[in-house]
C-alpha cells in the first residue's frame, strides 16, 4: 500500500512512522527542517515500546503525494481547502484521503474541495510532539476509529498489522465529538498554563472549570443531534491517567509562536452553541483567552 501524508507533523508522523516500519512505501509531506533530517537520518520514532531510525520518504512538495492509494491528511484545520487543493492534481480516481484532524467538521471541508475523491473522516487517539527536527516523541495511546468508505478496510487491516489499533464505525460523527469534547476541556487549560494535563487537573477549581465546558459541548451536541458514543464525563477524568504528561497540541503551537487550532475547537463549540441557541460561556472565556495569547505573537 502506497501512503502519503499530507502535512506530517507529530500526528502524520507517527502513523506515517509506524506504516513504513510495516513495510509500507510511505512519503512524508513536511516542513524543511524535518524533510532534512529524515532524508539525512530517517525518522526517530521513540515511543513506549521502540526508539529507533525508520527510513522513508520526505519532500516539502506536494507531488510528494502522487500516486498513493491512501493519503493520511494531517494538516492544521484552518489549511483544510487549501491543503486539499493543492494536492488534488496528485491523487489517483481511487486514492483514499484520511482525515486525521482536530475538529468535527474537517471531512465535510475536504470534500467540497474534493468531491470526486473518497474521503473518510478518522479519530485519532496518540499523544505525540516532534521534539526536535525528524524526531517524534510518543507519549501514549496510537488508536484509530474510521469511517467506513470502499477502501476502509484494506487501510484498516493494514494499520492493524502495523500495531496501530484500528476500529470502523458507523458513528465516527459521535466519536469525533466525543473527542472534540476532551480536546475542550483540556487543550485550552495546558495552552493558557504552559503546563501537562498532569499537572493541570492537581489545581484548584480545573475539574469544575472542565466539568462546564463538557457539559455545555454535551448540550451543543445534542441538540445538532449528535449520538454520543460514551460518557464524555467518564472519558475526560480518564484521559489524563493515560497521558499525565501531555502538552495539548494547542500548548505547543502557542510554545512554538504557531496559529493553534483554538477556532476548531473551543470556538467551534461557541459558534454552534450560537446557532443553535445553546449558552457556552466557559467555552468562550478559554477560546478568548488562547486567541488572546495567539495576538501576542
Amino acid at each position: 500500500m502506497k501512503v502519503a501524508v499530507m502535512g506530517a507533523g507529530a500526528v502524520g508522523c507517527y502513523f506515517g512512522g509506524m506504516l513504513a516500519r510495516a513495510g509500507h512505501p510511505v512519503t512524508l509531506v513536511a516542513r524543511p527542517q524535518h524533510v532534512e533530517a529524515i532524508a539525512r537520518d530517517g525518522l526517530r520514532m521513540e515511543t513506549k515500546t521502540f526508539d529507533e531510525r525508520v527510513r522513508l520518504a520526505a519532500t516539502t512538495e506536494v507531488a510528494g503525494a502522487k500516486e498513493a492509494d491512501v493519503v493520511l491528511f494531517s494538516v492544521k484545520s484552518p489549511d483544510t481547502e487549501s491543503a486539499g487543493r493543492a494536492l488534488l492534481p496528485f491523487l489517483k480516481p481511487d486514492t483514499l484521503v484520511l482525515c486525521l484532524q482536530n475538529g468535527v467538521d474537517n471531512a465535510e471541508r475536504l470534500r467540497t474541495v474534493l468531491p470526486e475523491h473518497e474521503v473518510a473522516a478518522a479519530v485519532v487517539y496518540v499523544a505525540t510532539e516532534m521534539a526536535g527536527p525528524g524526531h517524534l516523541k510518543h507519549h501514549g495511546r496510537g488508536e484509530l476509529v474510521i469511517e467506513p468508505a470502499r477502501a476502509s478496510g484494506g487501510v484498516a487491516q493494514a494499520l492493524v498489522a502495523a500495531g496501530v489499533p484500528t476500529e470502523i464505525s458507523s458513528n465516527v460523527r459521535g466519536a469525533l465529538w466525543l473527542k472534540l469534547i476532551i480536546n475542550c476541556a483540556y487543550n485550552a487549560i495546558s495552552a493558557i498554563a504552559q503546563r501537562p494535563y498532569g499537572e493541570n487537573v492537581g489545581s484548584v477549581g480545573i475539574w469544575d472549570v472542565m466539568h462546564d465546558v463538557v457539559d455545555e459541548c454535551v448540550a451543543v451536541a445534542r441538540a445538532d443531534g449528535v449520538q454520543l458514543p460514551a460518557d464524555p464525563h467518564e472519558t475526560t477524568r480518564k484521559l489524563v491517567a493515560t497521558m499525565p504528561a501531555q502538552y495539548s497540541s494547542t500548548a505547543q503551537d502557542l510554545a512554538r509562536h504557531k496559529p493553534t487550532e483554538i477556532d476548531y475547537l473551543n470556538g467551534y463549540v461557541v459558534r454552534r452553541g450560537q446557532a443553535l441557541g445553546i449558552a457556552t460561556p466557559a467555552n468562550r472565556v478559554l477560546w478568548a483567552l488562547v486567541k488572546l495569547m495567539e495576538s501576542k505573537r
